[in-house]
């Protein structure tokens, strides 16, 4: 593998958290899964955990920002899970850029930030881990997911979890933590220009389409649970870079963009 496929690979895959029962297993070990000495993986690690900083870092200069932190509805000592898909095991994701601020303007408070988010997961295969939830007792719940039910294997095929079965999923995902404050995030937007000429999805046959991720943001708007729209702030624009060559993974600046979405809305709670 070339060192920029690593370096990708590390920043979405973790595969601790796909393969469970890898648990615990040395660095050393996951590192080698990647073809990476130790001392090589952790060094990937700890550069992205520096850039996820650095963006929170950068957002705290906004007086705007430091104030919505602060009024963030998470108590001390709460704890804060998020479920997804890549948009979330980002390494740079909104989730890790919403723990560093939090962590950066709260430390006294002590809230404790957990992601459980799976690169390439549908509804059906998080549902399935779902019970890993219970054991985390979370008081907040933040999930993003469906957009992997909507990819298309093959030309005009149909998706690869349907529609119906997507709206299951999230109602049976919301029972398994039924004590928790559940945050649904919308699928963001594609970049459909960019995922069309993308050699390795048009050699598999892999496709999105934008109208069933705004298809799935209707379904969840329809839900009582507090929903923030992220595809609106992802939508395309040419004067911003917001999606990696894919047209699906968000860029740093796309991650940032939720980041500011979820955190304006979450300040707006009670």
């Amino acid at each position: 593998m070339t060192s920029e496929l690593t370096a990708k690979l590390v920043r979405f895959q973790k595969p601790e958290l796909s393969l469970p029962y890898l648990n615990g297993i040395a660095a050393a070990h996951i590192a080698a899964l990647f073809g990476l000495e130790a001392d090589e993986y952790r060094s990937l690690l700890d550069d992205l955990e520096t850039r996820a900083r650095a963006a929170a870092v950068d957002l705290l200069t906004e007086p705007e920002v430091a104030t919505q932190v602060n009024r963030l509805p998470f108590a001390p000592e709460a704890r804060v899970v998020a479920l997804g898909e890549s948009s979330t095991a980002d390494r740079l994701s909104w989730f890790e850029i919403l723990r560093h601020l939090v962590q950066l303007q709260r430390p006294e408070d002590g809230i404790e930030f957990t992601n459980l988010a799976i690169a390439g997961a549908t509804t059906t295969q998080i549902l399935k881990s779902s019970g890993a939830l219970g054991f985390q007792r979370p008081d907040w719940v933040l999930c993003q997911l469906g957009a992997n039910d909507a990819q298309r294997v093959g030309e005009n095929e149909p998706r690869v979890v349907s529609a119906e079965e997507t709206v299951r999923n999230f109602d049976l995902l919301r029972k398994q933590a039924a004590a928790a404050r559940w945050v649904w995030l919308t699928p963001t937007d594609i970049d459909e220009a960019l995922l069309a000429e993308f050699p390795p999805f048009r050699a598999a046959g892999i496709s999105w389409r934008a109208k069933d991720h705004a298809e799935t943001a209707t379904v969840l708007d329809a839900r009582p649970e507090v929903v923030i729209d992220t595809l609106s702030a992802t939508r395309p624009r040419p004067e911003r870079r917001l999606f990696e060559p894919d047209g699906v993974h968000l860029t740093p600046a796309g991650q940032v963009a939720v980041a500011r979405a979820v955190l304006a809305e979450l300040a707006r709670l009670d």
